[in-house]
């Protein structure tokens, strides 16, 4: 883009038989950062393969034997939207190195857009100062899945502020500047949501060029930018909880029942403040068993004729039903034979009314 004076190599993630040619390209353009926006795996999708070793040191050394080169992680940090690691390239054949970062945007969904300006806007400046973008060094590579949807909407907003700080905004056109961008990629920018997000991230970043913008605001925008902004709702509390009766609450009325009768039981009020019943001494406990034992005949004979009340209604409901089967059926018998009474008369009046036809037509031949 050269009226941003930017240069930018798009291209699609690494694949699995790709990946020595890409870090031979990083090679041969003497390139000091790669740029990724998207994740390795992405809705259980493969988008691209893992390039880079998965350890720091020369232990996890990945070597390229098809193109003569090795790849070293040397330092890696992480940030809640985003991670920076740095690598060096050693050519095997000369034993020159160098020193390439990768950016790694980590919360940029694909087809989407990140959670917001600002947390985008942070990105961009963190590689912007870290002068990779600049034009004295070889051009930055950039990718995501298809290097077209993330990788465009990352390009159209560095220029656009580009543009906007060496001319002003009045002299922008963003749309001007897609289309001249897609004359050297075509399809930058795949959907609607991607374009609409390039405006508003060029309008804060604009805000931010401002000698009036304060540090603060960004740091409060910042909060933006942390993955799962919601918090998760608390857990319900458990099930014991609104099970467990309160003490000293009385247990509900048994209500009447159509099909037990009216049964009523009567309650004794308890309480589960009351100390329990001291035990009774060695000299008293004939008396005091003998008192117990009239206190307990009643309540046991209230048991035992409540026990036998319901005896009673579950034998008589028992009868009553078998009452009604034997209705049933005895219904059943009958209807069985007055069919079968029917028929029988059916077939001999059928004959009969048949004869009586057929003689009717005969003595009316004959006579005629």
């Amino acid at each position: 883009m050269e009226r941003a004076n930017r240069r930018y190599i798009l291209t699609q993630g690494p694949l699995a038989f790709t990946v020595g040619h890409f870090w031979l390209m990083i090679w041969e353009q003497n390139t000091k950062a790669i740029l990724m926006l998207n994740k390795v795996i992405e809705k259980n999708e493969i988008k691209c393969h893992w390039y880079w070793p998965q350890g720091i040191g020369e232990t996890h050394k990945m070597t390229f034997n098809d193109v003569q080169l090795a790849v070293v992680l040397e330092k890696e940090e992480d940030c809640c939207y985003y991670s920076t690691r740095q690598f060096k390239l050693y050519d095997l054949e000369s034993g020159e190195s160098r020193d390439v970062m990768q950016y790694h945007y980590t919360t940029w969904p694909d087809f989407g857009v990140p959670t917001s300006p600002n947390a985008f806007l942070q990105f961009l400046k963190r590689v912007r100062e870290s002068g990779v973008l600049d034009p004295t060094d070889g051009p930055p590579v950039i990718h995501c899945s298809a290097g077209i949807g993330r990788s465009g909407t990352f390009c159209l907003v560095d220029c656009c502020l580009v543009i906007v700080e060496k001319e002003g905004i009045e002299n922008l056109n963003i749309q001007e500047t897609l289309l001249e961008m897609r004359r050297h990629r075509m399809g930058l920018i795949q959907t609607p949501d991607q374009l609409r997000f390039s405006y508003q991230a060029v309008i804060e970043g604009a805000k931010r060029l401002d000698a009036n913008y304060r540090d603060e605001d960004e740091r409060e925008d910042s909060i933006y930018a942390v993955v799962g902004e919601e918090e998760a709702p608390p857990p319900p509390p458990p099930r014991a909880e609104s099970l467990t009766r309160a003490p000293g609450r009385p247990l509900p009325a048994i209500p009447v029942s159509e099909s037990l009768g009216n049964l009523n039981f009567s309650q004794q009020d308890s309480s589960s403040d009351e100390s329990p019943p001291t035990p009774p001494s060695r000299d008293n406990s004939l008396s005091a068993s003998s008192a117990d034992d009239e206190d307990d005949e009643p309540t046991a004979a209230v048991a035992e004729s409540s026990g036998d009340g319901a005896d009673t209604l579950r034998r008589r409901r028992n009868r009553e039903l078998a009452d009604r089967v034997l209705n049933m059926k005895r219904k059943a018998r009958e209807a069985e034979r007055w069919h079968q009474l029917k028929r029988s008369l059916y077939k001999p009046l059928t004959i009969t009314f048949g004869f009586i036809l057929a003689g009717i037509i005969i003595y009316s031949y004959v006579k005629h």
